[in-house]
């Protein structure tokens, strides 16, 4: 008899956490439809001239604020959105779960962020809108611009590490840092793009919500499994 409240408790709160996480999810990524819209139908133009030009130089669109210092600052926060640093980091994290005899999570994790990389590309090539023309670019850029790769794979990546290293953390408190800093950084990666000139305010926008829907419903697949046995618990 003691048992049945607690048993009551815990499943309520699993259903409240499963629901929040579906809501989350369900919220991102229609607010990445919303923007893909609202992009599609060209009523962002005036929302995206005025935040690209605020971050220039009045009258010089092609000398960002800040000064240099600021500028190599942002172009060293944007490589932690690019292939080269997230696949370094997602190799890291996968070898110390390997190493903490976690291969299933592993191999989970590397599916999840290699699925999110074929998301990304293909939005980029469905709607394939060009680059921001108003400002010049202050780095190399060659695919197109909607939504932004390094927005989206920055939440995609930070946001699942975070909750596959949280799953092996029994401290609510390392967990919640995890998420925080995960959320920080591709914040930091979102905004480096825009400074940059090499995207418009709505891609990185975009980038961000269908980025947090990919890895919210990843953290929830994972969860699944876990209950299944499929992957670690």
């Amino acid at each position: 008899m003691i048992r049945v409240p607690i048993l009551t408790t815990l499943i309520q709160r699993y259903e409240t956490r499963t629901l929040t996480m579906i809501a989350l999810s369900a919220g991102a990524l229609w607010g990445f439809v919303g923007v893909a819209e609202e992009m599609s139908e060209g009523d962002l133009h005036s929302f995206d001239e005025t935040v690209l030009l605020a971050l220039r130089v009045a009258g010089q669109p092609d000398n960002p604020i800040g000064g240099p210092e600021i500028e190599i600052a942002m172009r060293d926060l944007t490589a932690l959105g690019g292939v080269t640093v997230l696949t370094v980091m997602t190799l890291s994290v996968m070898t110390y779960l390997i190493l903490a005899r976690q291969k299933a999570s592993a191999a989970f994790l590397g599916l999840a962020i290699v699925g999110g990389q074929v998301i990304s590309g293909l939005a980029k090539f469905g709607f394939d809108r060009p680059r921001p023309d108003l400002v010049s670019h202050a780095v190399e850029v060659s695919s197109s611009s909607f939504p932004s790769g390094h927005s989206m794979m920055a939440a995609v990546t930070y946001l699942t590490l975070a909750v596959m290293l949280g799953r092996a953390e029994p401290r609510a408190s390392i967990r919640r840092f995890y998420i925080v800093l995960a959320g920080i950084l591709a914040l930091l990666v979102g905004v480096s793009r825009v400074y940059l000139g090499v995207h418009w305010p709505s891609d990185v926008l975009a980038g961000w919500s269908l980025g947090a829907a990919w890895a919210l419903g990843v953290a929830m697949l994972a969860e699944h499994m876990a209950r299944r046995g499929r992957i670690e618990s």
